[in-house]
């Protein structure tokens, strides 16, 4: 196994498009998620005001899809109406 392969596969981080790829989504919607903070990335950009390079690790992915999760909602009982003495409900 060459150096530069044994890096790949112990790499932590991967890119955007890497990462859409793998939720079968668009690249711009990851984009958004970093642009609004909600989630984590470092710019590895070789210039600070030139093009960004998004890096996102594995790690800020798990906290990302564990605020993101699904719960199925808990099933409340049905609220039971109470008429007031004297009136009479007619639309029942």
């Amino acid at each position: 196994m060459t150096r530069k392969s044994a890096n790949r596969s112990a790499r932590t981080k991967i890119t955007p498009p890497e990462l859409a790829n793998r939720w079968g989504i668009s690249p711009d919607k990851i984009l958004v998620w970093i642009h609004s903070g909600e989630l984590r990335a470092i710019n590895a950009a070789t210039q600070r005001g030139g093009r960004p390079r998004y890096l996102i690790d594995e790690r800020d992915i798990a906290v990302f899809e564990q605020r993101r999760c699904v719960e199925p909602k808990t099933r409340q009982s049905r609220r039971v109406r109470r008429s007031s003495p004297g009136v009479i409900d007619f639309f029942k």
